[in-house]
Protein backbone atom coordinates (compact mmCIF):
# COMPACT_ATOMS: atom_id res chain seq x y z
CA UNK A 1 0.00 0.00 0.00
CA UNK A 2 2.57 1.78 0.35
CA UNK A 3 4.58 1.63 -1.74
CA UNK A 4 5.14 4.70 -4.87
CA UNK A 5 2.37 3.68 -7.57
CA UNK A 6 3.92 1.77 -10.79
CA UNK A 7 3.15 5.45 -12.77
CA UNK A 8 5.81 4.36 -15.83
CA UNK A 9 3.69 0.56 -16.13
CA UNK A 10 0.56 2.97 -16.35
CA UNK A 11 1.24 5.72 -18.73
CA UNK A 12 2.64 6.11 -22.55
CA UNK A 13 2.53 9.85 -22.95
CA UNK A 14 3.96 12.38 -21.03
CA UNK A 15 4.29 16.20 -21.30
CA UNK A 16 7.42 17.50 -19.19
CA UNK A 17 7.56 21.12 -17.77
CA UNK A 18 10.71 22.64 -16.25
CA UNK A 19 10.71 25.55 -14.16
CA UNK A 20 12.90 27.96 -13.64
CA UNK A 21 13.43 31.15 -11.37
CA UNK A 22 16.11 32.94 -12.11
CA UNK A 23 16.49 34.41 -16.24
CA UNK A 24 20.28 33.61 -16.12
CA UNK A 25 19.46 29.80 -15.56
CA UNK A 26 18.04 29.80 -19.13
CA UNK A 27 20.45 27.75 -20.95
CA UNK A 28 20.73 25.36 -17.74
CA UNK A 29 17.41 24.39 -17.39
CA UNK A 30 16.93 24.36 -21.29
CA UNK A 31 19.42 21.79 -21.25
CA UNK A 32 18.14 19.50 -18.28
CA UNK A 33 14.95 19.47 -19.41
CA UNK A 34 16.30 17.97 -22.88
CA UNK A 35 17.88 15.14 -20.43
CA UNK A 36 14.59 14.65 -18.42
CA UNK A 37 13.50 14.10 -22.05
CA UNK A 38 16.24 11.09 -22.36
CA UNK A 39 15.03 10.08 -18.80
CA UNK A 40 11.31 9.48 -19.38
CA UNK A 41 12.16 8.05 -22.86
CA UNK A 42 14.43 5.62 -21.21
CA UNK A 43 11.24 4.46 -19.28
CA UNK A 44 9.68 3.46 -22.34
CA UNK A 45 7.01 6.92 -21.95
CA UNK A 46 6.71 8.55 -25.41
CA UNK A 47 7.30 13.00 -24.69
CA UNK A 48 4.36 14.29 -26.31
CA UNK A 49 5.41 18.31 -25.58
CA UNK A 50 7.82 20.08 -23.66
CA UNK A 51 7.28 23.63 -21.70
CA UNK A 52 9.92 25.89 -20.25
CA UNK A 53 8.18 28.19 -17.89
CA UNK A 54 9.71 31.36 -16.35
CA UNK A 55 8.08 32.23 -12.48
CA UNK A 56 9.41 35.36 -11.01
CA UNK A 57 8.60 33.32 -7.38
CA UNK A 58 7.93 29.93 -6.17
CA UNK A 59 4.77 29.14 -4.95
CA UNK A 60 3.36 26.92 -1.98
CA UNK A 61 0.71 25.22 -4.15
CA UNK A 62 1.68 25.10 -7.37
CA UNK A 63 5.59 25.63 -7.38
CA UNK A 64 4.75 28.71 -9.91
CA UNK A 65 1.65 30.52 -10.09
CA UNK A 66 -1.31 29.61 -10.41
CA UNK A 67 -2.41 31.05 -13.84
CA UNK A 68 0.65 29.44 -15.59
CA UNK A 69 -0.48 25.95 -13.84
CA UNK A 70 -3.84 26.02 -15.00
CA UNK A 71 -2.38 26.59 -18.19
CA UNK A 72 0.05 23.74 -18.46
CA UNK A 73 -2.67 21.32 -16.75
CA UNK A 74 -4.71 22.55 -20.14
CA UNK A 75 -2.02 22.51 -22.39
CA UNK A 76 -1.04 18.58 -21.36
CA UNK A 77 -4.60 17.18 -21.50
CA UNK A 78 -4.90 19.25 -25.07
CA UNK A 79 -1.30 17.40 -26.18
CA UNK A 80 -3.09 14.12 -24.96
CA UNK A 81 -0.55 13.52 -22.37
CA UNK A 82 -1.35 11.07 -19.56
CA UNK A 83 1.46 12.40 -17.23
CA UNK A 84 2.92 15.68 -16.32
CA UNK A 85 6.61 15.16 -15.67
CA UNK A 86 8.63 17.83 -13.58
CA UNK A 87 11.81 18.81 -13.92
CA UNK A 88 11.66 20.04 -10.43
CA UNK A 89 11.43 18.71 -7.28
CA UNK A 90 8.16 18.08 -5.91
CA UNK A 91 6.58 18.58 -2.44
CA UNK A 92 3.98 16.10 -1.32
CA UNK A 93 1.66 18.60 -0.91
CA UNK A 94 2.29 20.54 -4.65
CA UNK A 95 2.19 17.02 -6.31
CA UNK A 96 -1.09 16.49 -4.65
CA UNK A 97 -2.44 19.80 -5.63
CA UNK A 98 -1.26 19.30 -9.21
CA UNK A 99 -3.04 15.84 -9.75
CA UNK A 100 -6.48 16.97 -7.65
CA UNK A 101 -6.14 19.69 -10.18
CA UNK A 102 -5.64 18.02 -13.49
CA UNK A 103 -6.85 14.77 -12.79
CA UNK A 104 -3.82 13.23 -14.59
CA UNK A 105 -0.45 11.69 -12.93
CA UNK A 106 2.52 14.12 -11.98
CA UNK A 107 5.42 13.01 -11.01
CA UNK A 108 8.77 15.37 -10.40
CA UNK A 109 12.65 14.41 -11.97
CA UNK A 110 13.38 12.49 -8.54
CA UNK A 111 10.55 9.83 -9.11
CA UNK A 112 11.38 9.54 -12.67
CA UNK A 113 15.17 8.99 -11.51
CA UNK A 114 13.81 6.06 -9.19
CA UNK A 115 11.54 4.10 -11.53
CA UNK A 116 14.55 3.80 -13.76
CA UNK A 117 16.67 2.59 -10.85
CA UNK A 118 14.29 0.09 -9.89
CA UNK A 119 13.32 -1.18 -13.84
CA UNK A 120 17.41 -1.94 -14.00
CA UNK A 121 18.37 -3.00 -10.03
CA UNK A 122 19.15 -6.72 -10.80
CA UNK A 123 21.66 -7.81 -7.98
CA UNK A 124 20.56 -7.91 -4.47
CA UNK A 125 22.07 -5.33 -3.21
CA UNK A 126 20.89 -2.75 -5.97
CA UNK A 127 17.36 -3.93 -5.36
CA UNK A 128 17.96 -3.10 -1.72
CA UNK A 129 19.56 0.00 -2.45
CA UNK A 130 16.84 0.79 -4.82
CA UNK A 131 13.60 -0.12 -2.53
CA UNK A 132 15.31 1.96 0.82
CA UNK A 133 15.20 4.95 -1.94
CA UNK A 134 11.55 4.71 -3.05
CA UNK A 135 10.36 3.70 0.60
CA UNK A 136 12.28 6.81 2.31
CA UNK A 137 10.71 8.67 -0.94
CA UNK A 138 7.02 7.56 -0.64
CA UNK A 139 6.16 7.93 3.08
CA UNK A 140 5.89 11.38 3.16
CA UNK A 141 3.61 10.98 0.39
CA UNK A 142 1.03 8.21 2.16
CA UNK A 143 -1.59 11.24 3.10
CA UNK A 144 -2.43 11.37 -0.47
CA UNK A 145 -3.25 7.98 -0.99
CA UNK A 146 -5.51 7.67 2.01
CA UNK A 147 -7.23 11.43 1.36
CA UNK A 148 -10.59 9.22 0.63
CA UNK A 149 -10.92 8.14 4.41
CA UNK A 150 -9.84 11.41 5.90
CA UNK A 151 -11.60 12.53 8.87
CA UNK A 152 -15.19 10.36 7.96
CA UNK A 153 -16.04 9.43 11.67
CA UNK A 154 -17.52 11.86 14.04
CA UNK A 155 -18.02 11.74 17.81
CA UNK A 156 -18.71 8.29 20.13
CA UNK A 157 -22.37 8.09 19.08
CA UNK A 158 -22.24 9.34 15.56
CA UNK A 159 -22.34 12.75 16.15
CA UNK A 160 -20.13 15.50 15.11
CA UNK A 161 -17.62 17.16 17.97
CA UNK A 162 -18.14 16.50 21.47
CA UNK A 163 -15.15 14.93 23.96
CA UNK A 164 -15.70 11.88 23.22
CA UNK A 165 -15.18 12.38 19.49
CA UNK A 166 -12.96 9.55 18.03
CA UNK A 167 -10.39 10.05 14.89
CA UNK A 168 -11.25 10.08 11.32
CA UNK A 169 -11.06 6.85 9.77
CA UNK A 170 -8.93 7.92 7.63
CA UNK A 171 -6.33 9.43 9.98
CA UNK A 172 -6.08 5.83 11.46
CA UNK A 173 -5.68 4.03 8.52
CA UNK A 174 -2.82 6.34 7.81
CA UNK A 175 -0.72 6.11 11.13
CA UNK A 176 -1.41 2.04 11.15
CA UNK A 177 0.38 2.29 7.18
CA UNK A 178 2.84 4.64 8.52
CA UNK A 179 3.94 2.18 11.16
CA UNK A 180 4.27 -0.59 8.69
CA UNK A 181 6.29 1.80 6.21
CA UNK A 182 8.85 2.96 8.87
CA UNK A 183 8.94 -1.04 9.73
CA UNK A 184 9.72 -2.43 6.36
CA UNK A 185 12.23 0.34 6.24
CA UNK A 186 14.05 -0.67 9.07
CA UNK A 187 13.87 -4.39 7.77
CA UNK A 188 15.67 -2.88 4.03
CA UNK A 189 18.25 -0.96 6.16
CA UNK A 190 18.89 -4.06 8.38
CA UNK A 191 19.16 -6.58 4.98
CA UNK A 192 21.27 -4.02 3.30
CA UNK A 193 23.86 -3.84 6.58
CA UNK A 194 24.02 -7.45 6.43
CA UNK A 195 25.48 -6.77 2.31
CA UNK A 196 27.60 -3.92 3.41
CA UNK A 197 29.27 -6.12 5.81
CA UNK A 198 29.60 -9.08 2.96
CA UNK A 199 31.14 -6.99 0.99
CA UNK A 200 33.95 -5.42 3.75
CA UNK A 201 34.48 -9.41 4.21
CA UNK A 202 35.27 -9.73 0.41
CA UNK A 203 37.32 -6.63 0.79
CA UNK A 204 39.39 -7.68 3.30
CA UNK A 205 39.81 -10.90 1.34
CA UNK A 206 41.35 -8.38 -1.60
CA UNK A 207 43.49 -6.60 0.71
CA UNK A 208 45.09 -10.12 1.91
CA UNK A 209 47.08 -9.84 -1.24
CA UNK A 210 47.36 -5.95 -1.52
CA UNK A 211 46.64 -5.69 -5.42
CA UNK A 212 46.09 -2.02 -6.52
CA UNK A 213 42.42 -0.56 -7.46
CA UNK A 214 41.55 1.62 -9.76
CA UNK A 215 37.21 2.45 -9.92
CA UNK A 216 35.96 3.44 -13.18
CA UNK A 217 33.22 6.73 -12.47
CA UNK A 218 31.73 9.13 -14.55
CA UNK A 219 28.47 10.93 -15.31
CA UNK A 220 25.93 8.36 -16.88
CA UNK A 221 26.20 6.74 -20.41
CA UNK A 222 29.90 7.87 -20.82
CA UNK A 223 30.96 4.63 -21.52
CA UNK A 224 32.45 3.11 -18.43
CA UNK A 225 31.06 -0.56 -18.65
CA UNK A 226 32.69 -0.41 -22.19
CA UNK A 227 35.85 0.23 -20.73
CA UNK A 228 35.69 -2.56 -17.84
CA UNK A 229 35.00 -4.47 -20.98
CA UNK A 230 38.00 -3.10 -22.95
CA UNK A 231 40.69 -3.47 -20.20
CA UNK A 232 39.73 -6.57 -18.59
CA UNK A 233 37.72 -8.73 -21.76
CA UNK A 234 34.88 -8.53 -18.70
CA UNK A 235 31.43 -9.37 -20.03
CA UNK A 236 29.79 -6.11 -18.17
CA UNK A 237 26.72 -4.94 -19.66
CA UNK A 238 26.86 -2.22 -22.05
CA UNK A 239 23.96 -0.33 -23.81
CA UNK A 240 23.83 3.14 -25.37
CA UNK A 241 21.07 4.59 -22.35
CA UNK A 242 21.03 6.08 -19.35
CA UNK A 243 21.83 4.06 -16.19
CA UNK A 244 22.49 0.63 -17.76
CA UNK A 245 23.84 -0.42 -15.28
CA UNK A 246 23.52 -0.20 -11.48
CA UNK A 247 25.47 -3.05 -10.06
CA UNK A 248 29.58 -2.59 -9.20
CA UNK A 249 31.48 -5.31 -11.71
CA UNK A 250 35.19 -5.94 -10.34
CA UNK A 251 37.54 -7.71 -12.45
CA UNK A 252 41.79 -8.05 -12.63
CA UNK A 253 43.65 -7.09 -15.43
CA UNK A 254 47.20 -7.14 -16.09
CA UNK A 255 49.45 -4.02 -17.13
CA UNK A 256 51.74 -4.21 -19.80
CA UNK A 257 54.54 -4.28 -16.97
CA UNK A 258 53.19 -7.34 -15.72
CA UNK A 259 51.36 -5.77 -12.56
CA UNK A 260 48.52 -6.80 -12.08
CA UNK A 261 45.30 -4.80 -10.84
CA UNK A 262 41.54 -4.67 -9.78
CA UNK A 263 38.92 -2.48 -11.87
CA UNK A 264 35.37 -1.73 -10.85
CA UNK A 265 32.85 -0.28 -12.68
CA UNK A 266 30.80 2.03 -10.28
CA UNK A 267 27.14 3.58 -11.02
CA UNK A 268 26.56 6.69 -13.25
CA UNK A 269 26.47 10.11 -12.11
CA UNK A 270 23.62 12.52 -13.38
CA UNK A 271 23.06 16.15 -12.55
CA UNK A 272 20.51 16.53 -9.92
CA UNK A 273 20.68 13.59 -8.69
CA UNK A 274 18.25 12.92 -5.27
CA UNK A 275 20.79 13.14 -2.07
CA UNK A 276 18.58 10.17 -0.84
CA UNK A 277 19.85 8.08 -3.84
CA UNK A 278 23.45 8.81 -3.12
CA UNK A 279 23.11 7.93 0.23
CA UNK A 280 20.80 4.33 -0.91
CA UNK A 281 23.54 3.67 -2.82
CA UNK A 282 26.77 4.72 -0.45
CA UNK A 283 27.42 0.84 -0.26
CA UNK A 284 28.38 0.78 -3.80
CA UNK A 285 29.96 3.69 -4.10
CA UNK A 286 32.13 2.98 -1.31
CA UNK A 287 34.14 1.58 -4.62
CA UNK A 288 35.25 4.87 -5.66
CA UNK A 289 36.15 6.20 -1.67
CA UNK A 290 38.50 2.84 -1.23
CA UNK A 291 40.09 2.67 -4.33
CA UNK A 292 43.97 3.45 -4.36
CA UNK A 293 43.01 5.66 -8.06
CA UNK A 294 40.25 7.26 -10.35
CA UNK A 295 39.54 6.56 -13.79
CA UNK A 296 37.16 9.31 -14.55
CA UNK A 297 35.19 8.84 -17.91
CA UNK A 298 34.06 11.87 -20.04
CA UNK A 299 32.00 11.68 -22.75
CA UNK A 300 34.15 13.68 -25.38
CA UNK A 301 31.55 13.96 -27.86
CA UNK A 302 28.83 15.72 -25.62
CA UNK A 303 28.44 19.51 -25.79
CA UNK A 304 27.73 19.56 -21.62
CA UNK A 305 31.03 17.49 -21.17
CA UNK A 306 32.69 20.23 -18.56
CA UNK A 307 29.44 20.40 -16.76
CA UNK A 308 29.12 16.60 -16.51
CA UNK A 309 32.48 16.38 -15.29
CA UNK A 310 31.61 18.88 -12.98
CA UNK A 311 28.60 17.10 -11.34
CA UNK A 312 30.50 13.62 -10.79
CA UNK A 313 33.63 15.67 -9.39
CA UNK A 314 30.85 17.00 -7.09
CA UNK A 315 29.23 13.73 -5.96
CA UNK A 316 32.18 12.08 -5.34
CA UNK A 317 33.68 14.95 -2.82
CA UNK A 318 30.55 14.49 -1.50
CA UNK A 319 30.98 10.85 -0.62
CA UNK A 320 34.45 11.60 0.32
CA UNK A 321 36.76 10.33 -2.68
CA UNK A 322 37.42 14.24 -3.64
CA UNK A 323 41.06 14.10 -2.97
CA UNK A 324 41.66 11.07 -5.03
CA UNK A 325 44.24 10.41 -7.41
CA UNK A 326 42.33 10.65 -10.80
CA UNK A 327 43.34 9.60 -14.04
CA UNK A 328 40.89 11.44 -17.12
CA UNK A 329 40.03 9.61 -19.88
CA UNK A 330 38.26 11.64 -22.76
CA UNK A 331 36.26 8.52 -24.56
CA UNK A 332 34.23 9.00 -27.47
CA UNK A 333 37.00 10.66 -29.54
CA UNK A 334 36.51 8.89 -32.38
CA UNK A 335 33.08 11.17 -32.65
CA UNK A 336 34.75 14.71 -33.03
CA UNK A 337 36.74 16.67 -35.28
CA UNK A 338 39.84 18.75 -34.30
CA UNK A 339 38.15 22.08 -33.17
CA UNK A 340 36.20 20.44 -30.45
CA UNK A 341 39.55 18.71 -29.33
CA UNK A 342 41.38 21.42 -29.13
CA UNK A 343 38.48 23.54 -27.02
CA UNK A 344 38.41 20.42 -24.98
CA UNK A 345 42.45 20.65 -24.43
CA UNK A 346 41.90 23.75 -22.85
CA UNK A 347 38.92 22.75 -20.24
CA UNK A 348 41.15 18.99 -19.29
CA UNK A 349 44.92 19.82 -19.96
CA UNK A 350 45.33 16.46 -18.28
CA UNK A 351 42.64 14.34 -20.11
CA UNK A 352 43.86 11.27 -22.55
CA UNK A 353 41.97 11.27 -25.68
CA UNK A 354 40.52 7.54 -26.06
CA UNK A 355 37.98 5.54 -27.46
CA UNK A 356 36.60 2.24 -26.11
CA UNK A 357 35.16 1.57 -29.15
CA UNK A 358 38.18 2.02 -31.71
CA UNK A 359 40.91 1.61 -29.46
CA UNK A 360 42.40 5.20 -29.92
CA UNK A 361 44.63 6.26 -26.89
CA UNK A 362 44.28 2.92 -25.10
CA UNK A 363 48.14 2.99 -25.39
CA UNK A 364 48.46 6.30 -23.71
CA UNK A 365 45.77 5.37 -21.13
CA UNK A 366 47.86 2.26 -19.49
CA UNK A 367 51.04 4.18 -19.54
CA UNK A 368 48.97 6.86 -17.56
CA UNK A 369 47.41 4.29 -15.04
CA UNK A 370 51.22 2.72 -15.05
CA UNK A 371 52.53 6.06 -13.51
CA UNK A 372 49.81 5.92 -11.24
CA UNK A 373 51.19 2.31 -9.63
CA UNK A 374 55.23 3.22 -10.46
CA UNK A 375 56.03 3.13 -6.59
CA UNK A 376 54.65 0.25 -6.23
CA UNK A 377 56.78 -2.14 -8.72
CA UNK A 378 60.48 -2.41 -9.79
CA UNK A 379 62.22 -4.28 -12.33
CA UNK A 380 65.25 -6.33 -11.23
CA UNK A 381 67.72 -8.54 -13.36
CA UNK A 382 68.50 -12.08 -11.28
CA UNK A 383 70.69 -14.36 -11.27
CA UNK A 384 69.23 -17.62 -9.39
CA UNK A 385 70.77 -20.65 -8.35
CA UNK A 386 68.35 -24.03 -9.95
CA UNK A 387 67.86 -24.28 -6.15
CA UNK A 388 66.06 -21.51 -5.44
CA UNK A 389 63.47 -22.06 -8.26
CA UNK A 390 60.89 -21.42 -5.52
CA UNK A 391 62.27 -17.84 -6.28
CA UNK A 392 61.73 -18.07 -10.08
CA UNK A 393 58.12 -19.11 -9.63
CA UNK A 394 57.32 -16.47 -7.11
CA UNK A 395 58.35 -14.14 -10.12
CA UNK A 396 56.31 -15.90 -12.30
CA UNK A 397 53.31 -15.93 -9.94
CA UNK A 398 53.57 -12.34 -8.16
CA UNK A 399 55.17 -10.48 -11.32
CA UNK A 400 55.68 -10.75 -14.73
CA UNK A 401 58.96 -12.66 -16.38
CA UNK A 402 60.04 -10.42 -19.10
CA UNK A 403 63.06 -12.67 -20.23
CA UNK A 404 64.97 -15.82 -19.02
CA UNK A 405 67.67 -18.13 -19.43
CA UNK A 406 68.37 -21.21 -18.10
CA UNK A 407 71.77 -22.23 -20.78
CA UNK A 408 74.41 -21.30 -17.89
CA UNK A 409 73.77 -23.24 -14.89
CA UNK A 410 71.67 -20.42 -13.52
CA UNK A 411 67.94 -18.90 -13.70
CA UNK A 412 68.99 -15.46 -15.20
CA UNK A 413 65.68 -13.61 -15.52
CA UNK A 414 64.42 -10.09 -15.72
CA UNK A 415 61.05 -9.75 -14.11
CA UNK A 416 59.09 -7.06 -12.94
CA UNK A 417 57.67 -7.50 -9.32
CA UNK A 418 56.17 -5.55 -6.70
CA UNK A 419 58.18 -3.57 -4.47
CA UNK A 420 56.85 -6.27 -1.43
CA UNK A 421 58.78 -8.65 -2.73
CA UNK A 422 62.24 -6.98 -3.56
CA UNK A 423 63.69 -8.20 -0.34
CA UNK A 424 63.07 -11.65 -1.65
CA UNK A 425 65.50 -11.21 -4.00
CA UNK A 426 68.66 -8.68 -3.16
CA UNK A 427 71.01 -11.50 -2.80
CA UNK A 428 70.56 -12.77 -6.88
CA UNK A 429 70.77 -9.06 -8.11
CA UNK A 430 72.70 -9.04 -10.99
CA UNK A 431 75.27 -5.94 -10.92
CA UNK A 432 76.54 -4.82 -14.22
CA UNK A 433 80.34 -4.69 -14.35
CA UNK A 434 81.96 -1.14 -16.89
CA UNK A 435 82.94 -4.16 -19.34
CA UNK A 436 79.21 -4.45 -20.11
CA UNK A 437 79.65 -8.37 -18.46
CA UNK A 438 76.74 -9.49 -15.57
CA UNK A 439 77.78 -10.88 -12.32
CA UNK A 440 75.84 -11.75 -9.42
CA UNK A 441 75.73 -8.86 -6.89
CA UNK A 442 77.88 -9.91 -3.65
Amino acid sequence: MFDIREKPQNVDRAFLVGAYFDRRKVQESTDLLEELKELVETLGIEVVATELVFAREMTARHLIGKGKAKELMDAAKEAGAECIVFDNEFSPAQQRAWESESGLCVIDRHEVILDIFNMRAKTREARLQVELARMEYSIPRLTRMWAHLDRQGGGAGGGVGGAGAARGEGETQLEVDRRMAYKKLDRVKAELEEVKKQRDTMRKERSRVPVPHAAIVGYTNAGKSSLLNRLTDADAYVENQLFATLDTTTRRMELPDGQAMLVTDTVGFVRNLPHDLVQSFRATLEEAVLADFLIHVVDASSPHAFSFYQTTTEVLAELGAGDKRVVLALNKADLIDDERQTELRRQFPEGIFISVKTGQGMEDLFHRVHDMLIDRVVRLDLSIPLDRMDLVALAHQEGKVLAENYDRGLAEIQCVVPKRFESRFTSFLVKKKKAGKAVPAS
